[in-house]
């Protein structure tokens, strides 16, 4: 008697109907696969042809074609664009997607978590592409040129774990910041952003005063060194974390855009 009460309360007929919302809300955002999935791939696409043009440039303008010149591309931030760019599709799926949700009865709930389901496919999707990517240019030899965009000393090196991990910490990163800035603008529009933005500013201009005025700019740059680029992907899941429980509770009082 026990179970079947259990089983017909209304919590458990919530949990056996919620998720089947959740996975329409992730159909929902998936509906202009352009957006979240084409657009992407030829952003990368269009960056890796300007680097190559420009490793191919440095290559053959160099006496005998040396390589060496080519190494300072390991510094290369170039495939950050990739990362900002999922910031923008953050913004766009909740921004767009929220109001067709609502309007089809999906709580602000199930809208989180359809959306959150939606960053964790993408990201894993787009990390499988970039570590692979790295290790073709590990294999090729910097694409023939000695280049470096998938591989540098930033991200894409270490093991097959370090380095999927890497890419997959950074794209919920943008995916989660990106959508607590979108249900910021939901909540409270223009003044709400004009508040996050400068509230964001002075924090940061308050950090670099205490760390110069304490001496500490060695010690900044000593953990980074320490932590690696690993450390510093790990570290950024409590960024990602705080970010989507701050958009979470934003958004259980949010207002479809007019």
């Amino acid at each position: 008697m026990t179970t079947l009460v259990s089983a017909t309360s209304p919590a458990a007929s919530h949990a056996t109907t919620s998720a089947p919302r959740v996975v329409n809300v992730l159909r929902l955002h998936l509906t202009n696969k352009f957006t979240t999935l084409g657009l992407p791939l030829l952003i990368l696409s269009f960056i890796f042809g300007v680097n190559y043009v420009i490793w191919l440039l440095i290559y053959t303008s160099t006496p005998g074609g040396d390589r060496e010149a080519v190494q300072g591309t390991q510094y290369s931030g170039s495939i950050a664009y990739v990362f900002i760019y999922m910031a923008i599709i953050a913004v766009q799926v909740v921004l767009r997607t929220f109001p067709f949700a609502l309007g089809f009865s999906v709580t602000r709930r199930d809208f989180a978590l359809g959306t959150a389901l939606l960053f964790g496919v993408l990201s894993l999707i787009y990390s499988a592409i970039l570590t692979a990517m790295s290790y073709l240019e590990n294999a090729t030899d910097g694409w023939g040129l000695g280049g470096h965009m998938f591989s540098t000393v930033w991200y894409g090196t270490g093991s097959l774990g370090e380095r999927f991990s890497q890419e997959f910490f950074g794209l919920l990163f943008f995916f989660f910041v990106g959508a607590a800035i979108s249900t910021v603008y939901l909540r409270w529009r223009a003044i709400g952003q004009t508040v996050l933005w400068g509230a964001i500013v002075l924090i940061g201009v308050a950090a670099m005063a205490l760390i110069t005025l304490t001496n500490s700019w060695a010690s900044v740059g000593q953990w980074f060194v320490d932590a690696g680029p690993y450390g510093v992907a790990a570290w950024s899941l409590v960024i990602t974390a705080a970010a989507a429980l701050f958009g979470f509770l934003i958004l259980r009082r949010a207002t479809p855009v007019a």
